[in-house]
């Protein structure tokens, strides 16, 4: 298994941010360190157009790393993330399985990471599914747009923990084999499976808006260690 690291050199709301120290070090050494500990994937590929950030991870991660040098036609913040992929995975080849994840899931823990892993690979043999994405589980009154509800009826008020459970996709992982992805050209296959977090679990926090990294910060001050 092959981990999936893109990060770029811009950053629209927190500048710099997968550089800037979180709590003493670059914030996506959080996520790097614990994958490299868990010694669970053969190489860990960085899709990056930033020297800084290529500088950064080849001292502290040596030969394990591997830099791809991102192509012209896919700088810039709106840049689909299913490109990219499809770029890695043509590179680094269709006959691997594929864990991506991103530098702003710093409180990820290993503990998390090596139970999605465990999972997807008896899942993919024993229960033919063919990817697994980590979502967060509401049972949440919702509606939509028009205020229509999704998942419970008004006159009806059942206790939420009764209502139909609504899966918030989190961005914290994809695990998913590069066949798979090249035939959908989607990290999510036609048979997937989720994998499900505590949507108040501090590892699914995000960090896209400076609120987010203020919060990382103060969880880490308290000596929590992913």
């Amino acid at each position: 298994m092959i981990a999936l690291l893109p990060m770029k050199a811009n950053s629209e709301r927190i500048p710099g941010k997968n550089v800037k120290p979180l709590n003493g070090k670059p914030m996506f050494f959080y996520i790097a360190d614990v994958m490299n500990e868990l010694e669970l994937f053969e190489t860990l590929a960085i899709n990056t157009d930033s020297a800084e950030i290529s500088r950064l991870a080849k001292i502290r991660y040596g030969n394990w790393v591997s830099i791809i040098n991102r192509p012209l036609e896919l700088l810039g913040d709106n840049v689909a993330m299913n490109l990219i992929i499809n770029h890695d995975i043509s590179i680094l080849g269709l006959n691997n399985d594929y864990f991506q994840t991103h530098s702003t899931s710093p409180l990820l823990s290993g503990a998390t990471i090596e139970s999605a892993v465990a999972s997807y690979q008896v899942g993919k043999i024993h229960d033919d599914f063919d990817s697994m994405f980590s979502v967060n589980a509401l049972k949440t009154r919702m509606y939509d747009k028009n205020l229509s509800p999704i998942n419970h009826d008004p006159g009806k008020l059942i206790r939420t923990q009764d209502l139909e459970v609504i899966y918030e996709e989190n961005s914290s992982f994809y695990i998913f084999s590069g066949d798979v992805f090249m035939h959908r050209k989607h990290r999510i296959g036609i048979n997937p499976r989720p994998y499900i977090m505590n949507r108040n679990s501090i590892e699914t926090i995000d960090i896209d808006e400076p609120a987010d990294w203020q919060l990382a910060e103060l969880i880490l001050k308290t000596g929590y260690a992913p």
